[in-house]
């Protein structure tokens, strides 16, 4: 048996007790509720949060700042659990459901304004790129559907189910948009963002399961063959395959800032990484043998990760060294959110956190009395989030 197929089995086992808060079907026309339309961002208008994670380099930072007098303004009811992390452009929330739909809410009020059946469970966040909005779902098919009516544009079929987000990046004219997603088929895909149309693709060893992280045209992301990767964005050609270390998966996204790539893997590590030099910078182990699925939110001079440790741990970039820690009652796979001086995140507890950057007071919390696995997007000073009560939730002062 090779060593990449050892890998295949051990980590097959392992999701099968582990599991992460993860028949093709032709999209049909999109359902609409009657709502009054609510607009996208406009072309060229950043969005507040596109993307899972809020940008490209899926840093986790919010652009405003959110306060503690917060209350539930609204709960958008699916027919499933949502694990999905949803994504704001303009006046509307995208979100996925185990329903096996992607659902189109007016951010006001939760108005429902469409919704697209798909073939499987939308487990992945969205993506909002160049007037569409494109997911990933368990039938291994990425959907693009136009981001205003929901009417579908493409898809992308793919060897196995897919849960992280897709992120993008520029063309190298400069004149489009091009999408870049991972599967469990073991391959990262690049197509371009309004047809569809195949750039290149990136073939591993074993199951891709978070989102791709970029950095100008270098894409960078970890994998269940306990590799760091980084791929030409142009090209899709090898730039650097860092080899981590036995049983080290990778089930989460990679965050990148200033050079370094953070991140953490089932090898019980949060690992610092220099990508020019290609080396891991600092280790920071979990305090009892847990893996961290979460992935990490980078703050000016310190990040933030959730760990299955139960705790919400904040710690130093130059040098991983601990600098505080918030105690939950169940394990953190979702990803905080800096928001200025303030950090969200949810729990398995079904507690909804807000705490202080500077040294983890919780200001805030709130219990919806079921698991998140779903990360909080936050836009325009409020917080979105999706539970396993089947919800969407908004929270906001009114």
């Amino acid at each position: 048996m090779s060593h990449a197929h050892s890998i295949f089995v051990a980590y097959a086992a392992l999701l099968a007790t582990t599991a992460v808060a993860c028949e093709p079907q032709a999209p049909s026309a999109p359902s609409k509720a009657g709502a009054p339309a609510a607009e996208p961002a406009a072309a060229g208008e950043r969005a507040p949060w596109p993307i899972f994670r809020g940008d490209a380099a899926l840093k986790g930072v919010s652009p405003g700042t959110i306060g503690t007098e917060l209350e539930l303004l609204w709960s958008y009811p699916t027919a499933g659990a949502v694990a999905s992390s949803p994504v704001v452009a303009g006046e509307v929330v995208y979100v996925g459901s185990d329903d096996q739909k992607l659902h189109a809410v007016r951010a006001k009020d939760g108005a429902p304004l469409w919704s697209q059946p798909t073939g499987d469970i939308v487990e992945a966040p969205p993506l909002i790129v160049d007037g569409v909005v494109v997911v990933g779902a368990h039938d291994g098919i990425v959907y693009a559907f136009d981001a205003r009516s929901g009417e579908p544009r493409w898809k992308l079929e793919t060897g196995d189910k897919i849960v992280g987000s897709a992120n993008s990046l520029r063309s190298p004219d400069g004149k489009s948009w091009w999408v870049v997603v991972g599967s469990y088929d073991a391959t990262v895909y690049c197509v371009e963002a309004r047809t569809g149309a195949k750039q290149w693709s990136y073939t591993t060893a074993n199951y891709i399961n978070g989102a791709p992280a970029i950095d100008g045209d270098l894409v960078v992301f970890g994998g269940c063959d306990a590799v760091l990767h980084a791929v030409d964005g142009k090209t899709g050609e090898k730039r650097l395959g860092l080899e981590l270390g036995q049983e080290c998966f990778v089930t989460g996204s990679v965050a990148l800032d200033a050079g370094r790539a953070y991140f953490g893997h089932y090898g019980n590590e949060l690992v610092a990484v220099d990508l020019a030099k290609g080396e891991i910078v600092w280790r920071y182990p979990s305090s009892n043998d847990q893996p961290y699925v979460s992935s990490p939110a980078i703050g000016v001079d310190r990040l933030v990760v959730g760990g299955r440790d139960k705790h919400l741990h904040c710690l130093a970039k130059a040098d991983g060294k601990l600098l505080w820690k918030v105690p939950t009652r169940r394990k953190i796979d979702g990803c905080p959110v800096i928001c200025g001086e303030h950090v969200v995140f949810g729990s398995g507890d079904g507690r909804l956190f807000v705490v202080r950057l500077a040294d983890g007071e919780v200001l805030w919390s709130y219990d919806l009395g079921s698991s998140i696995f779903s990360s909080p997007a936050v836009a325009d000073g409020r917080i979105y989030v999706g539970a396993a009560d089947k919800r969407l939730h908004c929270f906001g002062k009114r």
